[in-house]
């Protein structure tokens, strides 16, 4: 009996659900880019996430781009969730046309990936991944491997859940560049606890930081 009425309860919260979210509409002049699907609430249905070019555009850097978290309610499509925050503009960095955009629907969790062109020799690639629960979606992980095309490596990785965090910079010797003192590589992981997790639509790339423990380098995100 107890069984029947949590099914029943978890009908009527679904229905209700969908009834307030509203419907989904291409906006005037959006351009879509991608488009995923998968499971993120752990229900056994799957929501749609699509990416799109907004008119929106920015001095050399493109348009900006937005992505909705769709729900299918009936054959329909209902907003439940939309960001405009995380995603580089189309054009972003020095050489726009090898940008990459990759975004996954993976362990129940929404998995953003994307990599462009600093300057002409530094690569900047990054891995959000946020996961729904307590009503909203929060960001579990995040990872950045900003890269020279010789001189060094550098690699940021943290766990939110588990509070694990990598950091990891590697040095190298450049072509006609024998005589510069090449750094130390630097390896260090640690547990760093976090007071709470940050909403998705509430995350601002590179405006959240921490001290690496015994140094006075800090962990940016």
């Amino acid at each position: 009996m107890k069984l029947f009425l949590s099914f029943l309860s978890f009908i009527i919260f679904t229905t209700f659900q969908s009834q307030e979210l509203e419907d989904f509409v291409i906006p005037k002049g959006y351009e879509k880019v991608l488009e995923v699907k998968g499971d993120l609430d752990k229900d056994g249905k799957e929501e749609t996430v699509i990416v799109f070019n907004t008119p929106e555009k920015i001095e050399h850097q493109g348009f900006n781009r937005k992505f909705y978290v769709l729900k299918n309610s009936q054959g329909s499509l209902k907003i439940w969730k939309e960001n405009s925050t995380i995603l580089n503009s189309s054009e972003a960095g020095f050489y726009p046309e090898d940008n990459k955009l990759e975004i996954l629907v993976k362990n129940n969790c929404l998995v953003i990936s994307q990599s462009f062109y600093s300057n002409s020799r530094h690569t900047d690639t990054s891995k959000y991944t946020f996961r729904f629960q307590n009503g909203n979606f929060y960001l579990i992980g995040a990872f950045n491997q900003f890269e020279d095309t010789c001189e060094f490596n550098f690699v940021q990785d943290v766990n939110f859940s588990t509070g694990k965090v990598i950091v990891d910079e590697t040095y190298s010797e450049c072509d006609g560049d024998e005589n510069r003192k090449i750094p130390q590589d630097y390896h260090k992981e640690f547990i760093h606890k976090f007071d709470k997790l940050i909403k998705m639509n509430e995350f601002r790339i590179g405006e959240n930081k921490f001290n690496i423990p015994n140094s006075k380098k800090y962990f940016t995100y």
